[in-house]
C-alpha cells in the first residue's frame, strides 16, 4: 500500500498514514508542541554525519533544544584526537548535512516513537550565540559545568533543522 500524503493548512507538515487508523508520521519543519517536550527531555541523541565518500558515522551526544537550533558541544570527555581531527567534525566540514535521531524504547511496542531532524551542521566557537549555547548546555548537564566546558574554548556544533520527521507518539 502507497502511503497517502496530506498537507496541513500551513503547507509546512505533511503527514502520511501508512495505513487507515495506525502508524503515522510527519514530516515538517517546525517542531510540533510533543516534539518540543522530547527534544527539551531527552538526555541523548545519535547524530549521523558522511565522509566526502559517503562512509556514514553515527555518534551517541549530548544535545540541547534553543528555538530553533540544536547544539552539540566538542566537550572534555577523553577522545583519541584534538578536536579539529575528529571524523564528525572533518565530516562536517566536507558535507554540512547531519542527522539527529532521538529516540524512545518501550517493551510496549505501542509507546515506540521516534524524531529524526535532518539538516545543516555549522561549528561555532565564538559570539553571542556560542555563549549562550555553553550556558544552556551546563544548565542542561550539570556534568559540563565540573568539566568546566564554558572555559575550556572547545566550539559547538549548531544544527540548523531542515526536516523534522516523526513516528509514533510524539
Amino acid at each position: 500500500m502507497k502511503p497517502k500524503r496530506a498537507y496541513s493548512s500551513d503547507q509546512k507538515t505533511r503527514y502520511y498514514k501508512i495505513e487507515p487508523g495506525e502508524f503515522k508520521f510527519k514530516l515538517h519543519v517546525t517542531p510540533s508542541v510533543s516534539e518540543i517536550e522530547i527534544l527539551l527531555s531527552a538526555r541523548v541523541a545519535r547524530m549521523a554525519t558522511a565522509a566526502p565518500a559517503g562512509e556514514p558515522l553515527a555518534v551517541p551526544v549530548c544535545f540541547v533544544y534553543a528555538e530553533p537550533y540544536i547544539y552539540t558541544p566538542l566537550d572534555k570527555k577523553p577522545k583519541k584526537a584534538e578536536w579539529k581531527r575528529l571524523r564528525r567534525v572533518r565530516n562536517i566540514s566536507s558535507n554540512p548535512s547531519v542527522s539527529l535521531v532521538i529516540d524512545e524504547y518501550s517493551e510496549d511496542w505501542r509507546n515506540l516513537r521516534y524524531l529524526i531532524i535532518n539538516g545543516r551542521a555549522d561549528i561555532i566557537s565564538g559570539g553571542g550565540e556560542y555563549e549562550a549555547a555553553l550556558r544552556a548546555l551546563t544548565s542542561k548537564y550539570p556534568q559540563y559545568k565540573d568539566m568546566g566546558l564554558e572555559n575550556a574554548g572547545l566550539p559547538v556544533i549548531r544544527i540548523t533543522p531542515a526536516r523534522i520527521i516523526s513516528w509514533g507518539n510524539p
